[in-house]
């Protein structure tokens, strides 16, 4: 029988519905914003030879902080030719980042070349085109959730470094509650025909992988909370969006059977998974940056 679940990574216009409303309700932004201010740029002072500096960005979206990253590596390289590949399958996401990027004129000079394709797509494409040159950043936010093979990708784009290259990967951490309930309930969520790795993929994945692979990283976390209070109360739109995204379905309250609704709305409210602040519910939606050095 055919699953009632839609996923909403299949509907661009109500994942970007739903993604809006939770941006709205998480207090990520700001550690966010700190790190990348602060911290990152360190990270990439060392970076490139002093000409060209050869970037690219996997799953970018509308390059909200893409942005943020070559403003602070203009200060940090004046002068020096940017070269940034933007890899993002949505043709909607690539258009208001095109149209962000077209207003920022203290980027010049940044050479952007975009291609609307997923990260795998691109690498088939690089390898089919035999490309030799090395690359000084590579950073992909939120995106390796959607990769088949994790190690494979991990190990491809890092081989693209060049010797002092840099990767930035950003992902959900394993302390989550996000994480907690969908491992309690992934196969539920992600049925055969509908399976993905989001959020059930999270940091511990990418730090065995590198730690067997013995790569060298740093890794920082972003305490975040997102308010989920909404999510109990029948019929309210900004709940319904937010229960949306966090079980990537679209209409889950609608199309989901009764026993894993509760399910689920029970294991949020878990205290292993969230916590009663003022009257509000905030699910613990914990991240990481992590910066991959290159071994070559």
């Amino acid at each position: 029988m055919a699953s009632p679940f839609k996923s909403l990574v299949h509907d661009d216009e109500c994942y970007d519905k739903s993604f809006a409303v939770f941006k709205m309700h998480i207090d990520a932004h700001q550690y966010k914003k700190d790190f990348i201010c602060k911290t990152l740029p360190d990270h990439l002072a060392s970076i490139g030879d002093g000409k060209s500096i050869k970037i690219i960005g996997l799953g970018t979206g509308e390059g909200d902080y893409d942005i943020e990253m070559l403003s602070h590596m203009r200060l940090k390289h004046p002068g020096v030719l940017l070269d940034n590949e933007v890899v993002e399958p949505s043709a909607l996401r690539i258009h208001k980042y095109k149209e962000r990027a077209a207003q920022m004129s203290h980027l010049d000079p940044v050479n952007f070349t975009w291609h609307q394709m997923t990260a795998s797509k691109f690498e088939e494409q690089w390898r089919q085109r035999n490309i030799t040159k090395k690359v000084d950043f590579i950073h992909m936010l939120h995106m390796l959730y959607y990769v088949e093979d994790l190690g494979a990708t991990l190990r491809f784009y890092q081989s693209l470094l060049k010797k002092n290259g840099k990767m930035l990967i950003y992902i959900v951490s394993a302390e989550s509650g996000w994480v907690k309930m969908w491992r309690t309930f992934y196969t539920q969520l992600s049925p055969p025909g509908t399976r993905t790795c989001f959020p059930q993929r999270n940091t511990a994945d990418i730090k065995q992988l590198l730690d067997e692979a013995g790569v060298p990283y740093q890794s920082y976390k972003v305490p975040s909370m997102l308010d989920i209070t909404d999510c109990f109360t029948e019929g309210h739109e900004t709940g319904e969006l937010i229960l949306n995204f966090i079980t990537e379905m679209v209409n889950f309250r609608k199309t989901a059977p009764h026993e894993l609704r509760e399910g689920v709305l029970r294991m949020l409210q878990d205290p292993q998974c969230s916590m009663e602040k003022n009257g509000r519910i905030l699910l613990n939606i914990c991240e990481e940056f992590i910066i991959v050095e290159a071994t070559d």
